[in-house]
């Protein structure tokens, strides 16, 4: 028996006028249907799964303080270990009236006495004066030495008003032998003057996050107002290690130049007995005033661990040699109490309820690498901040929630929580295709 098109459309008609007249409350229905038939059902299922996972994570917790207070109840001489661990930082005997150890592959701060105190830093100012001038200058550049800067006291190259050197030479007797002079016709070559080049370098001191940092002068030399402190010089440094050209420069022993117009000879040795102290010294720079007293920066790259030591105000004349020791012993104390380690969790997470969507859950992924120098008595702790649902439409891989990961409570990253798929929002269509499978298949 055939069906005339007459006896269809009659019908066909009823049925898109209904939708039409009734989708909000067809939209309505669907969400009901949704809501009562899985959504709040599930949503409370997962709920209570998730209290019970807390609840089951908090009975573990107890029952491994439990275990391991047995265990060092039984095992005394364990209780002293780890005694002798909580207390090492205690234990170092520092000089400087500011101390700082840094993993340079995070900016970490491992150890630290007196590490945020503003201070002055004397020539360790020259390791920002250096790496903003490979950033903004040409090593091939020719160098007009200035009346203002040939007269620059302390250390000198002893360069003349209007010779002329090449940057790359000057940058070798500024990171070597620490010349003042040099390092004022540098900054006004590449700034157009002190005042410009200070600009520069604050900037670049803002960028790396150090707020407690103010430039002056490009030397070091005592001035008002010129400051850093452990924790800055420290980032500073962390930077300046990871370009090539940076230590190329600061790891050279000696390096021979001219003066361009009349062919003056120099020859410039590194100053750095920290590059010949301990295996694995990458640098950096020294430094002295009335002010600052003795300061170091240090740098080591040894046993998958790259760290950074600072050390400001450690000493005065003629304690010329606390600075080598202060700095040993920080970085002794890092390579033998820190270790790398993985503390990225790679977890499978819950699905996500999606409300008004046309899928009921949105699944979620996370990556991270959370590779990082840590002491055996550190604790890591994760938070996962995910809200309860989503509301569609949802697009992909938007961030719906963070992993945030504490190092003895103290926040350390927060890794994004991602969507892996859209959910589009229930609209008419959707509707209209939901209503009429209903009625053509009985679902």
């Amino acid at each position: 028996m055939k069906l005339k098109l007459s006896n269809i459309l009659p019908c066909l008609g009823v049925l898109i006028l209904t939708v039409t007249v009734q989708y909000h409350n067809l939209t309505n229905y669907y969400d009901e249907i949704i809501k009562y038939s899985g959504f709040q059902v599930e949503k409370d299922f997962l709920k209570e799964l998730k209290n019970e996972n807390q609840r089951a994570s908090k009975s573990q917790e107890k029952y491994n303080e439990i275990v391991e207070q047995e265990q060092l109840l039984d095992e005394g001489e364990k209780a002293e270990v780890q005694e002798e661990t909580n207390t090492a930082k205690e234990d170092l005997s520092l000089h400087a009236l500011s101390s700082l150890l840094m993993d340079a592959s995070n900016q970490r701060v491992l150890y630290e006495e007196n590490g945020y105190n503003e201070m002055p830093m004397a020539s360790t100012t020259k390791i920002m004066t250096c790496i903003v001038t490979l950033e903004n200058a040409n090593l091939s550049d020719i160098v007009t030495v200035s009346k203002y800067a040939a007269k620059m006291p302390d250390v000198q190259l002893n360069i003349n008003s209007g010779e002329q050197y090449y940057l790359k030479d000057l940058l070798y007797s500024l990171m070597l032998e620490s010349h003042n002079d040099v390092a004022v016709a540098i900054a006004e070559h590449v700034g157009g003057s002190v005042e410009g080049f200070a600009t520069m370098m604050n900037d670049k001191a803002r960028s790396l996050g150090c707020d407690h940092t103010n430039f002056v002068t490009p030397n070091g030399l005592d001035a008002q107002g010129h400051y850093t402190t452990a924790r800055d010089l420290a980032v500073i440094a962390s930077y300046a290690v990871h370009n090539e050209k940076f230590i190329d420069i600061t790891n050279t022993s000696s390096w021979n130049f001219k003066e361009i117009t009349k062919g003056r000879g120099f020859t410039v040795t590194n100053k750095n007995r920290f590059l010949y102290m301990m295996e694995g010294a990458i640098g950096v720079k020294t430094g002295f005033t009335g002010g600052a007293g003795y300061c170091f920066v240090g740098a080591i790259k040894r046993d998958n661990k790259e760290l950074i030591s600072v050390v400001l105000g450690c000493g005065w004349p003629p304690n010329k040699s606390l600075k080598w020791a202060d700095t040993k012993e920080l970085m002794d104390y890092g390579i033998k109490n820190y270790k790398l380690k993985q503390i990225f969790d790679d977890v499978a997470l819950n699905p996500l309820p999606v409300m008004e969507g046309q899928q009921k859950y949105e699944t979620l992924s996370i990556k991270g690498d959370l590779t990082l120098l840590m002491r055996d008595d550190e604790k890591v702790s994760v938070k996962y901040d995910i809200p309860d649902y989503i509301k569609a439409p949802v697009e992909k891989d938007s961030i719906v929630g963070y992993a945030k990961y504490y190092i003895n409570d103290a926040l350390y990253a927060e890794i994004p929580i991602y969507t892996t798929q859209p959910v589009k929002k229930i609209n008419f269509k959707f509707c209209f295709e939901k209503i009429v499978d209903g009625w053509l298949f009985g679902n």
